[in-house]
């Protein structure tokens, strides 16, 4: 791996980067109770990649919460939003972003060191997210009973409406602070529900200035959104306590996911959690097109993704072909500075994240499995981008979600015993196949025990409008606006008789 051209001098500027519409020597307030408070306490905010402060946040406590969701539940009783005020709304939403991608791309970059050219990206699919909730919004609807063929429901009619299931607990992580966090906003307006977000206390900014946006350009009543930073054993756990929310919708770690379903038993709870994403490159795949895909998939935001690559079954015919392209494309990625444009990898979200994922990485050597490209922490604090191979399924860079810039390379000599390791896993998020058999294809898609399977493509690929999200440790809903909202409404049948 190489550092960019200028690194100091890009490391330098970065210290004196600043996040537009961020004070980084006062305490940012958060929209609450209809107006924005600073709390009485704050938290500061560095950046992962050199520790430099960035702002400070509302330390908010329990209290805080269940204010918050009184004012929104009274909001949505007395001043309910109809469906075409919903829609103007995120219309607004998706113009507003789109003039201000630069400025959220820059946020996204400084606050969780995501390279800049990633975080534009984001910026870009969190337009599109706020797009697909609005045409949501405009075509959302029931349908119609067909009562009068029974006897018993002749000269009556009867509809379904959908209503919004009430308050809206929103709890987001840090790896995408922007559009992860318009996953959750854009089908809650679109449903007609208020929402009470917590965003990541690591990447907090990001959602502040979306909710500045929403309510001071967009025409969201500033009830409707309430957002309260804090830790989440106070602020986190009050919006799963809290009667007047309704539904809690969290993404972050299985451990931290199915806790809040057990707390919460009688609560609608959508969770969306992790993930140890393989993709199979059988022998009559297209392995070049694979290992050039998976360069990106597996080191994009330093492997801090649901579903970066992680493991890569390989045939046992290409298993030095495919190393050797894999290790050559990722040695050249650049590695450093988040906001340098030539930058590929930056830093893990925190020291402790590295420490963690350096200690996988050493504990797999230990046990026998061979580096082929990184492995090691640079003077910059950086993780390298890492391929390991002969690493057993037993150890924790295969069977656990790494969240780190690692991918696991092992041969296979038969398909059904790719098939079959695949599946091995506690978690089942998105699985992917590179294969020009179709009969395989169709195998892969019948047998991998995923939320999504895809077919000569990697198992990150994503479009913010398809129906996301896994089983067992991966998760319980799928996300993606249409399928969102309907979590996020109640059927409510109507029945006239004439």
């Amino acid at each position: 791996m190489r550092s960019p051209p200028g690194a100091g001098r890009y490391r330098r500027a970065m210290t004196d980067a600043r996040i537009p519409g961020i004070d980084p020597d006062s305490v940012t307030p958060v929209p609450l109770l209809g107006g924005w408070s600073t709390g009485a306490a704050a938290t500061e905010v560095r950046a992962p990649y050199d520790g430099a402060l960035l702002g400070s946040i509302p330390a908010l406590a329990p209290a805080d919460v269940d204010a918050a969701a009184a004012f929104a539940r009274k909001a949505m009783e007395e001043s309910p939003l109809p469906q075409w005020t919903r829609a103007e709304i995120l219309d607004r939403a998706a113009l507003a972003l789109a003039r201000r991608r630069d400025e959220f791309a820059q946020c996204i970059a400084l606050e969780a060191a995501k390279p800049i050219k990633t975080a534009r990206v984001e910026a870009e699919r969190a337009v599109g997210t706020l797009q697909f909730s609005a045409a949501v919004a405009r075509t959302l609807t029931g349908e119609t009973v067909p009562l009068e063929a029974s006897s018993v429901g002749a000269g009556k009619i009867g509809f379904v409406l959908r209503v919004p299931i009430g308050v809206v607990g929103a709890i987001s992580p840090f790896n995408f602070p922007l559009n992860l966090v318009c996953h959750k906003l854009g089908p809650a307006i679109a449903a007609g529900c208020a929402v009470v977000l917590k965003p990541a206390s690591q990447t907090p900014f990001s959602a502040i200035l979306l909710a500045r946006m929403l309510i001071e350009e967009c025409g969201l009543p500033a009830a409707y959104l309430q957002v309260v930073t804090g830790g989440g054993s106070t602020v986190g756990n009050a919006i799963v306590d809290n009667p007047d929310i309704a539904l809690v919708t969290f993404t972050g770690s299985p451990e931290v996911g199915w806790s809040i379903r057990g707390r919460a038993p009688r609560k609608r709870v959508g969770l969306e959690l992790g993930n140890n994403a393989p993709v199979i490159i059988d022998r009559d795949g297209d392995w070049e097109t694979a290992v050039a895909k998976i360069k990106v998939a597996g080191f994009s935001h330093a492997g801090q993704s649901c579903i970066s690559t992680q493991r890569v079954f390989v045939h046992e015919d290409l298993l030095e072909p495919v190393t050797a392209a894999l290790v050559e494309g990722v040695k050249s990625l650049v590695v450093g500075d988040p906001m340098d444009e030539s930058t590929d990898v930056s830093a893990l979200i925190s020291r402790g994240e590295t420490g963690r994922v350096k200690g996988w990485i050493d504990e797999a050597v230990a046990g026998g499995a061979r580096i082929a490209c990184g492995g090691e922490i640079g003077a910059d604090g950086v993780l390298q981008p890492t391929v390991i191979v002969n690493a057993q399924p037993e150890m924790n860079v295969c069977a656990l979600e790494v969240f780190g810039p690692v991918v696991a390379v092992r041969s296979f000599r038969d398909f059904d015993e790719a098939l079959r390791e695949a599946n091995d896993t506690r978690y089942g998020l998105q699985a992917a196949v590179f294969t020009s058999d179709i009969t395989k294809a169709l195998k892969a898609a019948r047998t991998l025990d995923f939320g999504g399977v895809l077919v000569n493509e990697v198992p990150t690929w994503r479009a913010d409008q398809m129906p996301y999200g896994g089983l067992r440790d991966s998760g319980n809903t799928r996300e993606g606006p249409a399928y969102s909202v309907r979590e996020m409404t109640e059927e409510r049948l109507v029945i006239l008789h004439g």
